[in-house]
């Protein structure tokens, strides 16, 4: 019975120095800065600047695109494909259903996804703030892309849990809810923010919607 409590008293140290580590590397990677406008719980309303980020896009559902725009952008920044330095991964990754068919760009860190017709995401990955749009390596493939989004007010709503569709289109539902009591007027489809690793427990997991607001 020692033995088997010890053991279980072992385990437990464990989890806990393992927990520990995960939450101090979480909270060391770089999260885009934005000024608060407005704070309301799990509700915001934000100043972004301009954010530089790298792009690709896949065809399927929403989770298996993602999956799949994952991997090209993983070799882009950790120069798998492409010579010169390696880009610190950031958070979030970020998901996003356009309102029509997205641009392609020629040449361009919680990753972003953003579908460009009915069955087609882009997937992007924001990159480091010590990064220019120019000062970045050229990708190796078309398929990986760099761009920058401009400066923009966004509405966000902060939640834990799993990112199911349901659970995604139940916050933005909120999210649209909130804006409209405020008088907020949105400007572009929801994007969808992920700013953990899929083994992260649930309810240590940080997701937002955010929804861009037009100008007054």
């Amino acid at each position: 019975m020692k033995t088997f409590l010890l053991i279980v008293g072992v385990v437990a140290v464990l989890g806990i120095v393992a927990m520990a580590v995960f939450v101090f590397v979480v909270h060391n990677v770089e999260t885009p800065e934005y000024v608060a406008v407005e704070s309301d719980g799990a509700f915001e309303l934000r100043d972004y600047p301009a954010l530089v980020v790298a792009e690709t896009t896949r065809a399927g559902a929403r989770r298996e695109a993602l999956g799949a725009g994952f991997g090209p952008l993983a070799r882009y920044i950790f120069a798998k494909e492409r010579g010169g330095e390696k880009i610190a991964m950031t958070a979030p990754v970020i998901q996003q259903r356009p309102e029509a068919p997205a641009e392609r760009i020629a040449m361009t860190a919680p990753v972003i996804q953003s579908p460009t017709g009915e069955d087609a995401w882009s997937v992007r990955f924001i990159m480091p703030s010590g990064y220019s749009l120019e000062a970045l390596p050229a990708p190796a493939t078309s398929e990986v892309r760099l761009r920058e989004i401009p400066a923009q007010r966004r509405a966000a709503v902060r939640f834990s849990g799993s990112t199911t569709d349901a659970a995604l289109a139940e916050q933005e539902a909120a999210l649209r809810t909130w804006m409209t009591a405020r008088g907020l007027t949105p400007a572009g489809p929801a994007v969808y923010a992920y700013y953990n690793d899929p083994f992260t427990p649930g309810f240590l997991r940080r997701n937002e919607v955010l929804i861009d607001v037009a100008a007054p």
